[in-house]
């Protein structure tokens, strides 16, 4: 690693700050008093500050950076606009647009990236941000934010899974194998087009596509063999394997819903999937994405376990209050979540100065 890419820097740095804010919004949300300029403001768009204006500006990068192509970087600048657009209250309907139509420039960077070179994992992904771009649309003609929730988690988890396929695609037979991907991935596709009409039994339906993704992924991804190493390798396995789990019990959580949304049980099934299963993905995915969008070293520290554990703990906390219906376990989860996330960045953080300084060090 060289010198630090100053032209991906700022559209990071936008993506981390809604990280930041979302955040906080989801604090005050669980009635804690954080003291934030814009209060009702974060905790109203708690949920798309976090899955817009973060993940979906940090995907978007990472999508131009393999692109390499200037064009590649508008949708995450596009994105990262919507999304302080609403934090700082300029325009929610502008805000919305605006990521709208991030959404759908990063659609058009999956068809580019399938004209050079085809394959089904990047198929899939494609399809991962035509759910995103189909949620923000729902969510902009007035739609319940549920709902476009719940796009926005097919957006992730077919994103997660395409990646996933791809880097298993090696050993994985050809056949059967690829028709059982299909099948569970399609009956989450289902349950998204029935919840738009029907919510009650539309989740239904997206929890079992969900709990088949989860099996599918333990089963036939790679990180079952790499967890048997160690170092970093070893580490995202873990992250991997444990973001499954918590796919299947959100999957699971989502078919026992009487209705959508339904009370602490909606509280459960997304946090399930947007923390225990994506943030799962970014601890352990973090060390190599850095360092391919900034082009800095993020060298592998056993430090990393602790905010994966934290994480773990109190997301289990989390899900408890959810099915006790007890605030108090509810508010400390969530609590202990946001020092999970906060814990995350300080050791990326710490990290990449280690590396930095290693790398500076001359040569004896």
């Amino acid at each position: 690693m060289s010198q630090i890419s100053f032209r991906r820097l700022p559209i990071l740095a936008v993506g981390m700050f809604t990280l930041v804010a979302g955040i906080l919004g989801g604090l005050l949300r669980l009635g804690l008093p954080i003291p934030a300029q814009g209060a009702y403001q974060l905790a109203e768009y708690h949920g798309p500050l976090m899955v817009c204006g973060f993940l979906g500006v940090v995907i978007g990068l990472e999508r131009a950076v393999a692109f390499g192509k200037i064009p590649g970087y508008l949708p995450p600048v596009i994105t990262g606009l919507g999304g302080l657009s609403i934090l700082f209250n300029i325009s929610i309907t502008g805000g919305q647009l605006l990521i709208l139509f991030g959404s759908l420039g990063l659609v058009a960077v999956y068809g580019a990236i399938l004209r050079i070179q085809s394959s089904m994992a990047t198929g899939v992904m494609g399809i991962g941000a035509a759910l995103w771009a189909a949620g923000n649309l729902l969510w902009l003609d007035g739609h319940p934010l549920s709902i476009a929730a719940l796009f926005w988690a097919g957006f992730l988890i077919l994103t997660i899974a395409g990646e996933r396929l791809e880097l298993s695609r090696m050993r994985l037979p050809e056949g059967f194998v690829n028709v059982l991907f299909v099948a569970a991935t399609s009956v989450l596709l289902l349950g998204l087009l029935v919840s738009v009409f029907t919510p009650a039994a539309g989740v239904k339906i997206a929890g079992a596509g969900m709990i088949g993704t989860a099996l599918w992924l333990m089963r036939f991804d790679i990180a079952r063999n790499t967890v048997k190493m160690t170092g970093l390798t070893r580490f995202v396995a873990v992250c991997v394997l444990t973001g499954y789990f918590w796919l299947a019990l959100g999957g699971a959580l989502a078919l026992a819903a009487p209705e959508w949304p339904a009370g602490f049980l909606y509280d459960a099934v997304l946090h399930c999937v947007f923390l225990g299963f994506v943030f799962g993905m970014i601890f352990g995915h973090a060390p190599i994405i850095f360092p391919a969008i900034l082009n800095v070293a993020v060298p592998y520290s056993p430090v990393f376990y602790f905010h994966l554990a934290l994480m773990q703990a109190s997301l289990a906390a989390r899900i408890a209050g959810d099915m006790l219906e007890s605030p108090g376990w509810l508010t400390l989860g969530g609590a202990a979540n946001a020092a999970a996330v906060g814990l995350f960045l300080i050791n990326t953080i710490m990290a990449v100065t280690r590396g930095r300084s290693t790398q500076s060090r001359p040569d004896r």
